[in-house]
């Protein structure tokens, strides 16, 4: 089994250093930026889909150079045999219908199709969930959504999944399509192992792709939209129907917090820190003494 994983790079809120250019784009080559956490699960589900069936799995991003690290983080912290990132200057400011553009042209350039696409649901940044059905929409593949586990037929050549209806984790519904096809992972997504031939396998694997990750270039294809033959007027800010009309920057965090110290001995001190914290989930502090 090919499967290919789609990431992105998203900005590193934890740093508190978000960088805005002068008309609200993010400047993402001047940002700490990290793999996107809904992401690791579908790259999980390629990684189940390895241990059961064998195979590759291909992690793919579009983005500066500095997305290399990304891919390298996907490779080191769950895992990958090989990485493709789609990269130069006529690809920036792009919105979901641009990236999906670039990263269906990148796939369909690979060597041979693959088996499964995987996506994960939503970024931490743009929150559309747009990406991964609209470059399945590009490819024409079966598509399955919110997806939390599922089994695949080599024989049969179909994908059997359990996915969250409308995103209900209180509705859940079976789906049978047939492969090739386009799996958007949810966040509830829970990779199986059932026998200790897999579980032998996975800890295998694991061991592999983190041997790889220091050397992670060895395994990484770069290319332009010239490599994908895509038309640059059709990706990134020029292929871009939408219009942002307006950015709020992130606040960074107060870098301190004042903090009052009471010592223990203080019976003074301390009867009113107790009489703050009665007060701020509304008991009583006099009874709370008497106890």
């Amino acid at each position: 089994m090919h499967t290919v994983v789609l990431t992105k790079g998203v900005p590193d809120f934890r740093e508190g250093q978000v960088s805005f250019d002068e008309n609200g784009h993010l400047e993402r080559g001047k940002t700490p930026t990290v793999m996107n956490p809904n992401d690791k699960f579908a790259l999980e589900a390629a990684l189940q889909t390895r241990v059961r069936h064998g195979g590759n799995v291909s992690l793919m991003s579009m983005g500066p150079p500095g997305y290399k690290e990304v891919l390298q983080e996907g490779m080191e912290t769950v895992y990958a045999d090989d990485l493709y990132l789609v990269s130069d200057r006529e690809m920036a400011a792009a919105d979901t219908w641009a990236t999906a553009i670039t990263l269906s042209a990148a796939i369909e350039n690979m060597d041979e199709m693959p088996d499964i696409v995987f996506a994960g649901f939503k970024t931490a940044d743009g929150e559309t969930g747009h990406t991964g059905p609209q470059a399945n929409w590009c490819l024409d593949m079966p598509l399955v959504t919110h997806v939390i586990s599922l089994d695949i037929d080599e024989e049969e050549r179909t994908l059997r999944a359990k996915r969250l209806v409308e995103g209900d984790i209180e509705e859940i519904e079976t789906v049978e399509v047939s492969l090739p096809a386009f799996v958007v992972t949810d966040p509830e997504f829970v990779p199986s192992y059932r026998t200790a031939g897999e579980r032998l396998t996975l800890k295998d694997l694991r061991a592999e792709t983190q041997a790889r990750a220091p050397d992670y270039e060895d395994y990484l294809t770069v290319w332009d939209h010239a490599d994908i033959n895509v038309d640059p007027d059709y990706i990134g800010l020029d292929g871009s129907p939408t219009i942002v009309s307006s950015v709020d920057p992130i606040p960074k965090a107060p870098a301190e917090r004042e903090a009052t110290m009471v010592d223990p001995s203080d019976t003074e001190g301390m009867t009113e820190v107790l009489e703050a914290m009665q007060s701020a989930v509304g008991g009583d502090a006099t009874a709370a003494e008497g106890d």
